[in-house]
């Protein structure tokens, strides 16, 4: 009986403990991803997920359905933290948590009280999401309360604007948040050093940073599906994914139904481009709706560029090239290549220089030099000798290749090409930069890999007045090298305005962009009525040209007004870091946008609550942040570094400014193995009471065995 006794509390005791969702690596199957909790021994499975994009294309733009499944396979209660990537430019408007058959509809709020909202939520034991934004292309999706073995669907709808260069449409879907360098923390002191403050350029370091699988040590997680249902509003020709296997299904009206042929994971961005057939091509789009009383429209329009001149301007072109831990493998290969190919494409009378960074940097020439054989030969040369490792310390060769020895040359093109995957987190701190030294310089950006941060890639243009191409594998580098250097190449169309007969009209790029060769110009305008002319003019190659839309003859859109919201939220930031307006000037501007126009943005967020309590008062909850897929073709140990030893700290004599040197680091820390710490709150984690009734459980125990001993010898 009494033995009985004690294997009954023995069972009570391994229940109470298994009901916080703790488990010992024994009792795992093989191939579990286990997080180490703050209790020693203790560990909690991860929590699951899965992705499906359903992403629907309808002329110059497209409306995407992404559906998250959220499963906890422990047997206590999670609170699951997601960091997963979007496009650049999308609008991101809806939130939809489904539990079972009922489905709860989130609101757009301060991003301050949606934290407030959510925090309250997951305290009382309800079940709710908070969708944040980090960066314009990084988002973090957070749900409370999932219970044990239970899945939640988390439904996020954007929309986006197609991009278009040269004929060709494409859409880019990024899958997986590519590993980010977080530069260190400065120290700042004072003049007469009394007194020091710490500047750091990443103040959400903690949110940007969630942990990364060794490919060599767990299996891929987060399994995709995609599907496209693709009507481009003219007759299709060639449609290619280049990155994925798909299956294309013919639909009625000549539009294509677009489908992963096998299965995936999220380790890469999905592209898919298409063409029309020839004598299709559309020079001019103009497509309208009408939302709470105001018009809006967007017009694509393509202008004809004239060809270059025989005798072109000569260039003075400084490229840059990464080859920081990130840029291993395949990506090393890409860059390489590119860079040689942009050498091959010099003129002999051009001028130019090499720059090449990791956590150090070194430049090739002491100013720019002429493009003769043997100076092109030995840029050839210094790049094939190229290896990734380190950090990627963007900034200092950013200052270096815009450092203009003739800021005040107008015989020449100053041109800077800057190859990376743009793996970084201090992309304002670049922006910043870029601001107040572009002078003269137009600024290209080569995104290359499988996950480019493409954020970056397109302000830093947008900045830089230039242009940017992305190559995910060595088979697009001769084809987007050749469309890039044909807008190098080729005079821009510059001073662009936008004229309308309302005066009240608000256009969106403000400034108009520059556009080159093949881009079209895509402007977004909201007025009171739509009426009178759209009117654009600009110069190219010191011409003056003019084209004039009637706004009345425009087709109807859908989704245009949240466009216009969102780049009208681009151009906040743009103005804010020009330094037009200032930071709470352009909060002020982004939050209105937001909750006008129900869209997440860097001061708003998504956040969905379930008012009917799940986990019950004193149920343990634990936090765990969802690891990401290593993107495809990235090298562990090059970002990472390797268990065994720490890089060498590199010191090198550049006979430099010593301001232009990137200050030796080592790469930011990341995880050695599948196993990740989770913090957990003390408020919900009864640890204290369970050590009690571990205690009070021995102590009956020797009770119990005394009495049986007493029993024995009676």
């Amino acid at each position: 009986m009494y033995r009985l006794l004690l294997t009954l509390l023995g069972v009570i005791a391994m229940t109470l403990s298994a009901s916080a969702g703790f488990v010992s690596p024994s009792q795992m199957g093989t191939g579990a991803l286990l997080l180490k909790t703050n209790e020693p021994g203790k560990y909690v499975e991860a929590p699951r997920v899965a992705t499906d994009f359903d992403i629907t294309i309808t002329g110059p733009i497209a409306r995407t359905r992404l559906t998250q499944h959220f499963r906890n396979p422990t047997n206590g209660w999670i609170e699951g933290t997601y960091v997963f990537p979007l496009p650049e430019n999308a609008a991101v408007d809806s939130l939809k948590m489904v539990i079972g058959e009922r489905i709860i509809v989130g609101d757009i709020k301060e991003r301050q009280e949606a934290k407030q909202i959510y925090e309250e939520a997951k305290a009382k034991g309800q079940k709710a999401a908070l969708l944040d934004q980090e960066r314009p292309n990084i988002f973090t999706n957070q749900v409370a309360n999932i219970g044990p073995s239970e899945t939640i669907v988390i439904q996020i709808e954007y929309q986006e604007a197609i991009r278009q260069s040269g004929g060709l449409f494409a859409l880019r879907v990024p899958t997986v948040v590519a590993p980010r360098y977080v530069p260190d923390p400065k120290i700042v002191v004072s003049e007469n050093a009394q007194f020091y403050t710490v500047k750091d350029s990443v103040p959400d370091r903690d949110k940007i940073t969630p942990p990364v699988l060794d490919p060599r040590k767990s299996a891929p997680v987060n399994p995709l599906t995609l599907t496209v249902h693709l009507n481009p509003g003219f007759a299709l020709g060639t449609v290619m994914s280049s990155f994925h296997d798909v299956m294309a299904a013919s639909l009625a009206g000549g539009a294509k139904l677009i489908t992963l042929a096998k299965p995936e994971f999220a380790t890469r961005d999905f592209e898919l481009t298409w063409k029309p057939l020839p004598g299709a091509e559309p020079q001019i789009g103009l497509f309208a709706e009408t939302v709470n009383g105001s018009d809006y429209a967007l017009a694509y329009v393509t202008p004809q560029v004239q060809p270059a001149a025989e005798k072109r301007q000569l260039r003075d072109v400084v490229f840059v090239i990464d080859n920081s831990g990130s840029m291993g493998g395949p990506s090393m290969s890409q860059a390489k290549a590119s860079l040689i190919y942009a050498l091959d494409r010099l003129d002999p009378m051009d001028r130019f220089n090499v720059v090449r960074f990791d956590d150090t940097m070194d430049i090739l020439f002491a100013d720019t030099v002429q493009a003769s054989r043997d100076n092109v030969q030995a840029a050839k040369s210094f790049v094939g000798r190229l290896e990734a490792s380190g950090g990627t310390e963007m900034i200092p060769p950013l200052r270096a290749a815009l450092r203009d020895a003739r800021p005040d040359d107008q015989t020449t093109l100053r041109q800077v090409v800057f190859i990376t995957d743009g793996a970084i987190a201090n992309e304002q701190e670049m922006f910043d930069v870029l601001s107040m030294m572009r002078g003269r310089s137009r600024v290209f950006m080569v995104g290359i890999g499988s996950a480019p941060n493409s954020f970056l890639m397109t302000r830093a243009a947008e900045l830089g007045r230039g242009a940017y191409a992305m190559i995910g594998e060595g088979g697009q580098v001769e084809d987007r090298m050749r469309e890039l250097f044909a807008k190098l190449e080729n005079p821009a169309v510059t001073n662009l305005k936008a004229e309308f007969d309302q005066a009240q009209a608000e256009v969106t790029p403000s400034p108009l962009p520059d556009v080159y060769q093949g881009e079209p110009v895509m402007v977004l305008i909201k007025m009171p009525d739509r009426k009178g002319m759209l009117k654009l003019r600009a110069e190219v190659a010191g011409r003056d040209w003019t084209l004039a839309l009637p706004l009345d003859r425009a087709e109807k859109g859908q989704g245009i007004a949240k466009l216009w919201a969102r780049r009208r939220i681009d151009d906040a930031e743009v103005a804010q870091t020009m330094g037009t307006i200032t930071p709470e000037e352009a909060d002020k501007r982004i939050l209105a946008l937001a909750l006008e126009h129900h869209l997440v943005s860097r001061v708003s967020s998504l956040v969905a609550v379930d008012k009917t309590p799940a986990r019950q008062p004193g149920e343990k909850l634990t936090r765990a942040e969802i690891p990401l897929n290593l993107p495809a073709g990235w090298d562990y140990d090059k970002v990472f570094g390797t268990e065994q030893s720490a890089p060498p700290v590199l010191e090198r004599d550049a006979k430099l400014d010593v301001t232009l040197i990137a200050m030796t680091k080592s790469p930011v820390s990341a995880q050695k193995d599948a196993i990740k710490t989770v913090d957990l709150p003390q408020t919900a984690t009864p640890s204290e009471l369970l050590m009690l009734v571990g205690a009070l459980f021995t102590l009956l125990a020797l009770v119990f065995a005394l009495f049986a001993r007493r029993a024995r010898l009676a």
